[in-house]
């Protein structure tokens, strides 16, 4: 339990203790999971659920995945009887672990998400947390001596560098001097061993993700495409090329957006 323990606790910035394990990491043999995707789920000691997840090459829809799954094991929480009430729900972290590709545009390499009205910047107080923290803005850290690195960031330094020959020296120091990074040093570094094959299961994983999240998105754009094709010609309005089509509302500014986005004169 430790092992996890120290990398939750630098994450949500409280001291945790892991009380169980709700699902397992990916078995050895389970090949893509330790290419694509590492994934522990874990209740601490006062209750709180936490998903650690590791991701080598986050895909187009990852916010919306992150999102999804954290409100998905916040709401596995049982409160139904006559002594429950919502004050009985416990804290929801989701702690993704972006190794190859950011989600943000910033230099940040660690954010924090909650429910806010950003006009009025006040806090919903929900109990559900979404943390990223994106390897790949990280390259500064490893400059640091191992003595002078926080929790946080001898946990990023190995992630980042575990594999890599040439920072050996200052990842054996890391090991060193965490104990819950050298207990885990065996697990994560079945991670990505070898490029090729990740590359190959990469490819795998993408077409089943494409059949699964980008085939509708591809259906919408043909139906946007076929709309504004017909008003182009016909010149007719946006409302009885919809018609014809027999589209959906929700279609609607998509289609007058790419008729403004090629400068093409339409009615609605």
């Amino acid at each position: 339990m430790l092992r996890w323990a120290t990398l939750i606790s630098a994450a949500i910035f409280v001291p945790v203790i892991v009380d169980a394990i709700l699902q397992n990491e990916p078995a050895p043999e389970d090949v893509r999971d330790r290419q694509i995707r590492f994934d522990i789920h874990c209740r601490t000691k006062d209750g709180k659920l936490i998903n650690v997840e590791m991701t080598m090459y986050p895909d187009d829809f990852e916010p919306l995945r992150i999102e999804f799954f954290t409100c998905k094991l916040h709401a596995t929480q049982d409160i139904r009887g006559k002594d429950k009430s919502y004050s009985d729900l416990r804290p929801t972290y989701h702690i993704s672990i972006l190794a190859k590709r950011n989600l943000a545009n910033d230099q940040r390499y660690y954010h924090r998400f909650q429910y806010y009205d950003s006009n009025a910047m006040i806090s919903l107080g929900g109990c559900t947390h979404i943390i990223t923290i994106e390897l790949a803005k990280a390259d500064g850290i490893i400059d640091k001596d191992v003595e002078e690195m926080d929790t946080m960031e001898r946990w990023i330094t190995f992630l980042k560098y575990c594999s890599d020959q040439g920072k050996r020296e200052v990842v054996n120091k890391i090991l060193k001097s965490e104990e819950g990074i050298s207990m885990a040093a065996e697990t994560l570094l079945t991670i990505s061993k070898d490029e090729n094959e990740r590359a190959r299961l990469l490819n795998e994983y993408r077409i089943i993700l494409d059949y699964q999240s980008g085939l509708a998105y591809a259906k919408k754009l043909g139906k946007i495409e076929s709309a504004v094709n017909i008003i182009k010609s016909l010149k007719i309005t946006v409302t009885d090329a919809m018609r014809i089509l027999e589209l959906d509302t929700e279609y609607r500014d998509d289609i007058v957006a790419e008729l403004r986005k090629q400068s093409v004169y339409f009615a609605e």
